[in-house]
């Protein structure tokens, strides 16, 4: 059994295919994959790939590249109230993308740490370039752990994941020989600290061609063997403990 624990099957990537990507994850052995929404509007795209999606597994938030109102916040809540969700996610603080106002980036955030405190659930954290104001709100507003999404930071900023009851997602980028440093991380943290993901259609591992560079759910397992490789461990060590790390911090049935 595998998890992807960051997919966007409900991308518009996936429109003229969907049901056979999907497929393709079940042959794989990817059984469930969390997909978290982005924006208000997308909710309603996730729901319904989540009732139509046996595994799919939905987590209500507002991506931190897009430009949210304030009173987005309250929709959160009612989906929140209406579908219990595994996380709050997507949601951080992004200093790569350009966005027209950080400040309210960052109110977003806030407001979703919040409500995922006030409801005792996990979050999603996605951080370009923020890792550390992250980590800031995370220490101040203390929510029940999550996962920090395409982790990409130092061994000093993992454990500082790790000390708030986070796991931390790896998935195609420490694929690729150049990306040493994340190759290196993904060789010596805890393997207890690790889960797996694909980001789904974004971040394609290294072995798919220029011409392809759509990312998808069944490429896990070979994800997962990769990081196998680099630990010295096999691949079935890797899919029980990233398994159990994902039911763990997410609260779902082994």
């Amino acid at each position: 059994m595998w998890i992807d624990t960051h997919s966007h099957l409900d991308a518009a990537e996936f429109d003229l295919d969907r049901e056979a990507v999907y497929a393709r994850a079940r042959a794989a052995g990817v059984t469930r994959q969390i997909i978290p929404a982005v924006s208000r509007p997308n909710m309603a795209a996730v729901a319904d790939l989540c009732r139509r999606s046996p595994g799919c597994l939905p987590a209500w938030g507002l991506h931190p590249i897009y430009t949210h109102q304030p009173d987005d916040i309250a929709a959160v809540r009612a989906q929140i109230e209406g579908w219990r969700p595994v996380a709050v996610g997507e949601i951080g603080l992004d200093l790569f993308a350009d966005h027209p106002d950080f400040a309210a980036q960052e109110q977003i955030f806030v407001a979703q740490l919040e409500l995922a405190r006030e409801y005792d659930l996990p979050v999603i954290v996605h951080s370009r370039r923020a890792v550390d104001l992250c980590l800031k709100h995370l220490r101040r507003i203390r929510v029940p752990g999550g996962i920090a999404h395409a982790f990409s930071g130092s061994a000093q900023q993992a454990q500082a994941f790790i000390d708030l009851g986070f796991k931390l997602g790896f998935g195609g980028a420490f694929t690729y020989s150049r990306a040493t440093r994340l190759r290196q991380l993904a060789a010596d943290l805890p393997l207890s600290a690790l889960v797996l993901e694909t980001d789904s259609p974004d971040i394609p591992p290294a072995w798919l061609p220029p011409d392809a560079r759509r990312n998808e759910p069944c490429e896990l397992p070979r994800i997962a063997a990769e990081l196998a490789r680099l630990r010295g461990v096999d691949t079935a060590t890797i899919a029980a403990a990233t398994s159990a790390n994902a039911c763990a911090v997410l609260r779902l049935e082994a």
